[in-house]
């Protein structure tokens, strides 16, 4: 006959199982790799910023970075922080251009690249985008007194591009179907794009239209520029970081989907879109209906 186990039996097992969970939980924790292992060791995120994607990205008169892309990656910053449980996890900003921002994520110096960064098929075979933040596309800034209309007045102009940008081979494309003989001349960054066509260097500066309306809004002068033609290429932009890092890749989209839900992410396209900013600044660029949907599918009330 078995004998009976009393209120003592209960108590172990009770602890046994405890000690059971709790072995779970330190085993899940020493099982965190990509992102999240780096993290946690080093205690730090390192956010790759842009210094002249205004308003995505840009540095403001005492050098911080700030805008809707850095909200955004700030944000992801707080899922981390809450998956991790610590508060204390630091976040540290590096400049990153056009040309080194995919290397730069790719050997860890940048965990997640907050800019204007296209998502394509090409990119994605080497890194991983958030979902859509942004749909943009190529089009032309010029001198209003130049009385260019559109790509086709281009013909044997020179074209600004900057460098590393999904508008550069967009451009040249176009120029060699439509057989226009295009001048094109390259650029480290879009500040420097914009100088060059300020200074008459070159008779367009092609990119995003939403940078652009960015140069114009805070140029000195903005109706000396005007904005012209159709686009020339479609640029959905996300957040960028390392491929094949489910754990991290699941945060992000968590992040996006708990902004969606919350209104949050609507709220942060007015505050940099369409509100004046602080600085006095305002593109006044309601939100598009493409850019709507995904934000819907995201989960954002209609």
């Amino acid at each position: 006959m078995a004998r009976s186990r009393g209120p003592g039996w209960q108590w172990v097992g009770a602890a046994i199982f405890m000690l059971g969970v709790f072995a779970a939980l330190d085993g899940t924790a020493q099982q965190l790799t990509g992102t999240l292992k780096k993290v946690k060791d080093s205690g730090t995120i390192t956010l790759g910023y842009r210094e002249n994607s205004f308003p995505f990205s840009y540095i403001n008169k005492r050098g911080e970075p700030l805008g809707y892309s850095i909200d955004l990656c700030l944000a992801v910053v707080d899922e981390v922080r809450a998956e991790l449980e610590r508060d204390s996890i630091k976040v540290a900003y590096v400049p990153v251009t056009p040309a080194n921002r995919i290397a730069k994520v790719i050997d860890g110096s940048v965990d997640l690249e907050c800019g204007s960064t296209t998502n394509n098929v090409e990119r994605q075979k080497l890194v991983a985008f958030s979902p859509v933040i942004f749909v943009s596309g190529t089009k032309l800034l010029v001198r209003r007194s130049s009385n260019i209309k559109s790509y086709r007045d281009l013909r044997g102009r020179t074209v600004v591009l900057t460098e590393g940008t999904t508008n550069e081979k967009a451009m040249r494309l176009l120029s060699d179907h439509e057989q226009l003989d295009m001048k094109f001349m390259i650029s480290p960054d879009h500040a420097d794009s914009f100088r060059r066509l300020t200074a008459a260097q070159a008779h367009a500066f092609a990119t995003d239209d939403v940078l652009l309306y960015g140069f114009v809004a805070q140029a000195t002068r903005p109706d000396d520029y005007a904005i012209v033609g159709d686009y020339l290429s479609y640029d959905p932009y996300g957040l960028m970081f390392r491929k094949d890092d489910a754990d991290f890749a699941a945060i992000v989209l968590r992040t996006f989907q708990n902004l969606a839900t919350s209104r949050d992410l609507a709220d942060l396209y007015d505050k940099w879109f369409v509100r004046k900013l602080r600085t006095g600044e305002k593109l006044g660029l309601t939100m598009s209906v493409q850019l709507k949907s995904i934000f819907e599918v995201l989960g954002q009330p209609e």
